[in-house]
């Protein structure tokens, strides 16, 4: 049946940020917040107490609520695994966001996340059940790496950068707007058109998994708290079946076929080229090509990972592992060293729990070992792609000339 919004009786009155939505034989109230607004925690906390709803839903994943409610959840992080993966960009981002949140977060003396951490702990307190109704937030983020191209993966970077190295004091005005929505669609808004891959991703999937989790949250009289940018869609999604399309947003999308044809194109025209100089050119003119290859990889990044001031031993893997990352898409160059970099100088369980404030600021790139790997990563990975160019450049002048 389709959904009904209406409002509060008079004498219940929460404000524009609480809609009531009739869907079947469930009554739900959905709570829209701020996630760095006291407005918002204590707009929770009454909404909670004064309805006592069968079931408080949260726009949280069992992780995020673990890193909310467990101060030692850096503990867990087993950084060699992630490298293995080939997670750290999804990684980086996550700290890129949650430090922004924190600095805005900041500013209005409230921890980000608050308002979620009163729900569950006055749902507690109540005695009422709590249903964790938002998508793994790696799922998310991976989901949000994949949609977006080379290019705008840059962008999004530097955006995310720009945002943490601004110190501009943020005015009365902007600080009251921000009470009243949720930071990650501040920060759609704030990109404009350029990422609509990314909003789709970030904002629309996620309000579609949100109203199906809580539409099949057991109870009659639910109380569902979700961040104010996302109120707007899922009210037009409540009316409509989408359990179908749950599994296509819950999965991480396959490299394509033509990516991974053109990840092997480059090394295979290099090595085919090797090939043909050695035949028609002899044997030394191949080898001072080959020569050329291992100078014009190596270099680069190894003055990459000095740039980060990474350990000798990662230093040196840099110089001998890109001649051969170059030629394979199945690895890079900066994983590599990050891997080596873990290895020989782990950061310590305080280094995560401070990386949050040390990402905005310069020197604490270099100061914090976590933030020294992401350093290694990017410097050493940026130092290989210009070697392949030069290196590749100079194999194909030789084979043509």
């Amino acid at each position: 049946m389709p959904i009904i919004d209406v409002p509060f009786p008079a004498h219940d009155d929460y404000g524009d940020d609480v809609h009531v939505v009739e869907h079947n034989d469930k009554k739900i109230i959905l709570v829209g917040t701020a996630h760095i607004s006291q407005e918002s925690v204590t707009l929770v906390k009454k909404v909670i107490e004064q309805e006592h709803p069968d079931y408080v839903c949260l726009e949280l994943d069992d992780k995020r609520y673990q890193a909310l409610t467990q101060k030692k959840q850096w503990e867990s992080l087993d950084l060699k695994t992630i490298i293995k993966n080939k997670q750290l960009s999804t990684l980086l981002v996550s700290l890129l966001m949650a430090s922004y949140q924190k600095r805005l977060g900041g500013k209005l003396g409230v921890t980000p996340g608050a308002e979620l951490l009163m729900a569950a702990q006055t749902a507690k307190n109540l005695q009422i059940p709590i249903s964790l109704c938002d998508r793994d937030v790696r799922i998310t983020l991976r989901r949000a790496w994949k949609s977006t191209s080379f290019f705008k993966k840059g962008y999004l970077l530097a955006s995310l950068l720009a945002s943490l190295f601004d110190k501009s004091e943020i005015s009365e005005a902007k600080l009251k707007e921000l009470k009243q929505k949720d930071v990650l669609t501040e920060l759609m808004e704030e990109m404009g058109e350029s990422l609509p891959d990314l909003k789709r991703v970030l904002i629309d999937e996620r309000d579609l998994y949100l109203v199906e989790k809580i539409k099949s949250s057991p109870g009659k009289r639910i109380v569902a708290v979700v961040g104010a940018g996302h109120i707007a869609g899922m009210l037009r999604k409540f009316d409509s079946d989408n359990k179908h399309q749950i599994s296509e947003v819950t999965v991480i999308p396959p490299v394509s076929r033509g990516y991974k044809i053109a990840g092997w194109t480059l090394p295979l025209l290099i090595i085919g080229s090797l090939g043909v100089i050695g035949a028609q050119k002899g044997a030394s003119v191949a080898g001072e090509n080959i020569l050329f290859w291992i100078l014009a990889n190596g270099i680069p990044t190894s003055i990459g990972a000095l740039l980060a001031l990474a350990h000798p031993l990662t230093t040196l893997s840099a110089f001998a592992s890109a001649p051969i990352t170059s030629l394979t898409p199945v690895i890079g160059a900066g994983y590599v060293t990050a891997f080596i970099q873990v290895l020989t100088c782990p950061p310590v369980v305080k280094e995560f729990e401070t990386a949050g404030e040390d990402i905005a600021s310069f020197k604490g790139w270099w100061k914090n070992r976590l933030l020294r790997v992401f350093l290694v990563f990017i410097l050493t990975g940026f130092g290989s792609a210009i070697g392949t160019w030069v290196g590749g450049y100079e194999i194909f002048k030789n084979l043509i000339s």
